[in-house]
């Protein structure tokens, strides 16, 4: 069976191991661009022995953005900031991944740290926010949202193919569309938030529509060799929103449209949720193993797999192909490389760059002051001699 370490093939692309740093908003971008602090953060997070790694969820318009200092690939003046970070991702051994999405009605806002409120639409960094149906989010997001029309929503998808053309042309690899947390494709699939009654509206088929209509505008473009996966939220959590069942069918149908793998998360469609399992470890990993085992189709999540047993136990258990690590890589860009001390892995150092590894591997003196906390391994073999 297959380790946290061991490759992982998908379409023409190859992950030099299983964990992958999922998309985490910034809010450092400038006019939608990516900038120096985009590349140091992400190139660091690719030297440091990830296989995988996203940028923040990058917006295919401009209202598509969660704040005014949010990543965007809506525009070619865009393109080049997102090159710059694809090429150092690429140089540090790592496959550049780009995560497509629109915010929907929990756009216009201001950063967390200052309050993460909702800007009302007259004000000069907000927006007027669109939805499936004119109900805004709620609490400290309640100004009017405006209501897709059926044109409108055409024209999102089309800018959801555009999007996809400039991210192939700034040299990503994989590309996830974002149907999660809230945001514009999980307000369209939840009954909290899509009350329409035309053909986007009101049966499970006809809230999945917006999806798969996106998804086969993304298909058409993208290339054939890269993986083309996607994030849903499959489960509000509330007994009048998304109930996981209905994730099944729907991911079922997005295979058919030419999904590659499936990124199981929640529907943030609501504060009122139930039972929340945020404390639990791993707690989206067995509905993913479930869609895994009956559908047939490959399956990554995140939530509470920064612990290196854990992680590389549900790739050991074949629950999961691919771990994603947001707060984890904040907190240890080397992450990888001290899950691997931990884990007993042969040659920890050769997650990272040639030249970091050789001296690494070259470094004389004692060895739990090299700068990451001690190998358990170490520790182990220490007590033995005492003993």
């Amino acid at each position: 069976m297959p380790d946290l370490f061991s490759p992982f093939t998908l379409k023409g692309v190859t992950l030099r191991n299983r964990i992958a740093m999922s998309p985490m908003t910034m809010y450092r971008a400038v006019d939608g661009k990516m900038n120096d602090f985009h590349l140091m953060y992400l190139g660091a997070r690719a030297a440091g022995g990830f296989g995988m790694v996203f940028p923040e969820q990058v917006a295919i318009t401009p209202d598509g953005r969660t704040t005014p200092g949010c990543a965007g690939i809506y525009d070619d003046d865009q393109i080049e900031g997102h090159a710059r970070v694809t090429a150092m991702i690429k140089q540090m051994g790592s496959v550049p991944a780009i995560q497509l999405g629109h915010t929907g009605r929990k756009g216009s806002e201001v950063p967390p740290w200052q309050g993460g409120h909702q800007l009302p639409a007259d004000h000069p960094d907000g927006w007027e926010c669109v939805a499936p149906s004119a109900i805004p989010y709620g609490g400290d997001h309640s100004f009017p949202v405006h209501e897709l029309t059926v044109p409108e929503i055409k024209a999102i998808h089309q800018s959801y193919a555009d999007a996809a053309v400039r991210a192939a042309e700034a040299g990503y690899e994989w590309l996830e569309m974002h149907y999660a947390h809230g945001y514009l494709g999980a307000s369209f699939f939840s009954p909290l938030a899509n009350q329409r009654t035309d053909q986007y509206g009101g049966s499970l088929e006809n809230r999945a529509r917006f999806h798969l209509e996106a998804l086969d505008a993304v298909r058409e473009v993208w290339p054939e060799k890269y993986p083309l996966t996607m994030r849903l939220g499959s489960d509000d959590h509330h007994p009048d929103g998304v109930q996981f069942d209905e994730s099944m069918i729907a991911i079922g149908w997005m295979k058919e449209h030419g999904l590659d793998m499936a990124d199981v998360s929640l529907g943030f469609n609501t504060d009122d949720m139930v039972d929340p399992p945020f404390g639990d470890m791993g707690f989206m990993v067995e509905r993913a193993a479930r869609v895994k085992r009956e559908l047939d189709i490959p399956v990554t999540c995140s939530w509470n797999l920064g612990v290196p047993e854990n992680a590389d136990a549900v790739i050991r258990d074949g629950k999961i192909d691919v771990v994603l690590l947001g707060r984890p890589a904040l907190a240890n860009p080397h992450w990888p490389v001290w899950a691997a001390r931990e884990l007993g892995h042969g040659d920890p150092f050769s997650l990272v760059p040639e030249d970091w590894s050789w001296w690494l591997k070259n470094f004389r003196g004692h060895d739990p002051s090299i700068g990451l906390p001690a190998a358990k391994v170490v520790e182990v073999e220490q007590e033995r001699k005492i003993a």
